[in-house]
């Protein structure tokens, strides 16, 4: 497959313009540039390496196709009468992902695109004033309505010593490594470092995570990292809290990580999980008189501001908004109903809740951690104000009990008690990741409490745990 050259996908040379043009080709740039041709409009999507971008190749997809086999097994075991003796097929778990991937080929995307009407072009784009793009360096493509940014994010390297000169992992290499590592050691305990230190571990490798916070997942409530440090150390991975890695140098068979008064730890490969960056560097900002690396801040309706003229929009990781693939395709179909609005002469209704504002980056972001046990989010994680109020409990239920045996978990919600609506909930525990969604339904219709009281889970589900949360609260 050829990257970085100025081809398209399709019959005949570059087009020299469209009425949008979309910089990135991931999943929030498919969604969109999919967005702008329902909405009547020519798209030029381009694209420097795979089109899908990081989700669907050393993401999202890769890394749940990782953990998925081991939470199965772990969970087939707290039932009885289940033959499952024996570790995981790690060979087995790995082509497995390589399928899921296709093999990091993006046939099937550049396909799609065809299908949906949009044309993608090969290359590295750079802005290069109002409405034009260049591609490598070469080209000029002008935009006749409207230029959508949705370059993502880049993994983030702390201040170490050595750390620029041994080769490290980051997600990208976690996620698409063709073999089980001897020994791994990650820095980091966000989401990224926690799922990736169970996933390695539970194919069998000897896991080292290292912390500098006093917990795992810190944004989260400080429950949900407890749970997962549980969850890691009964996989046997090493979790350290409070610990800095002061430098790295490379060793025979790896690298070593010294962490000052703590020691040091040798390891086969360093993972670096210590965060993301909007992708901004190259990207031409400075002809726009913004400050490349910087995040591309925007309105709800995804309009770039500092930019005049209404032309230049952006979605997804390189807003620093939300940075969730979820939420950056929910803003990328914002963005394409927005500038197929404007380019139609159509008046853009901006106001919260409507098709033109990506309200919910403000009030119902989901999230779920796919560790064992997961962790699924939305709203607000901790009270803000004096109106507010946290319930909590176990997740204590005869579903609970019969899904597994010994089963554990906690469930919290954050409740404003003046409207009596939800403002958010945090649900710890196997499984729990199916019990968001009707959280992030109930906090974006405000559906106030006593009308939820009247949505009744089945019985016997995990689902009971809101009746029980409801009595909590006093309904």
């Amino acid at each position: 497959m050829a990257h970085g050259t100025n081809t398209t996908d399709g019959a005949g040379g570059l087009p020299d313009s469209a009425d949008v043009i979309v910089i990135g080709g991931g999943a929030v740039g498919e969604n969109a540039a999919a967005r702008a041709v329902r909405g009547g409009l020519s798209v030029l999507l381009i694209e420097h390496e795979r089109l899908g971008g990081e989700c669907s190749f050393w993401a999202c997809v890769p890394s749940k196709a990782l953990l998925r086999p081991g939470n199965a097994l772990a969970a087939a075991r707290r039932v009885p009468g289940v033959p499952c003796e024996g570790p995981l097929d790690a060979r087995a778990v790995l082509d497995r992902r390589d399928a899921f991937v296709s093999h990091w080929d993006d046939t099937g995307q550049r396909q799609w695109a065809q299908g949906a009407g949009v044309t993608v072009v090969r290359g590295r784009a750079r802005l290069a004033g109002e409405r034009k793009v260049t591609v490598d360096d070469g080209a000029v493509l002008r935009a006749e309505h409207a230029v959508v940014v949705c370059t993502g994010s880049v993994a983030v390297m702390p201040d170490v010593e050595g750390l620029s000169s041994v080769p490290v992992w980051t997600s990208r290499e976690a996620t698409s490594a063709g073999a089980v590592p001897g020994s791994l050691a990650v820095l980091g305990g966000g989401v990224v470092g926690v799922e990736m230190a169970q996933a390695w571990a539970r194919l069998g490798a000897s896991v080292d995570l290292l912390v500098d916070t006093d917990r795992v997942l810190p944004r989260m409530p400080a429950f949900a990292g407890e749970r997962v440090a549980e969850g890691l150390r009964a996989d046997g991975v090493r979790v350290t809290l409070g610990t800095t890695a002061r430098a790295v140098s490379a060793v025979s068979g790896g690298v070593r990580v010294d962490l000052g008064e703590a020691g040091h730890l040798n390891a086969e490969h360093l993972l670096v999980a210590t965060g993301r960056r909007p992708a901004t560097d190259d990207l031409g900002l400075d002809t726009l008189g913004l400050t490349p690396g910087e995040p591309l801040a925007t309105d709800d309706t995804g309009l770039v501001t500092g930019v005049g003229g209404q032309w230049l929009y952006a979605a997804g990781d390189v807003t620093g908004r939300a940075p969730l693939t979820h939420q950056g395709k929910y803003a990328a179909r914002v963005v394409g109903d927005v500038v197929s609005a404007r380019a139609a002469g159509r008046a853009v209704r901006a106001e919260p809740w409507t098709h033109h504002a990506a309200t919910a980056d403000h009030h119902a972001v989901p999230q779920v951690v796919f560790t064992d046990p997961e962790v699924a989010s939305v709203g607000r994680v901790e009270p803000a104000e004096p109106g507010h109020r946290a319930v909590e409990l176990d997740i204590a239920v005869a579903g609970s009990s019969l899904h597994a045996d010994g089963y554990t978990g906690r469930a919290r919600l954050l409740v404003d008690t003046e409207r009596e609506v939800l403002l958010g909930a945090t649900f710890v525990g196997q499984d729990v990741a199916e019990l968001l969604h009707s959280a992030t339904i109930a906090v974006v219709g405000e559906v106030p409490l006593r009308r939820l009281w009247h949505a009744v889970p089945a019985f016997p589900t995990i689902s009971e745990v809101w009746l029980r949360l409801l009595e909590d609260y006093g309904l």
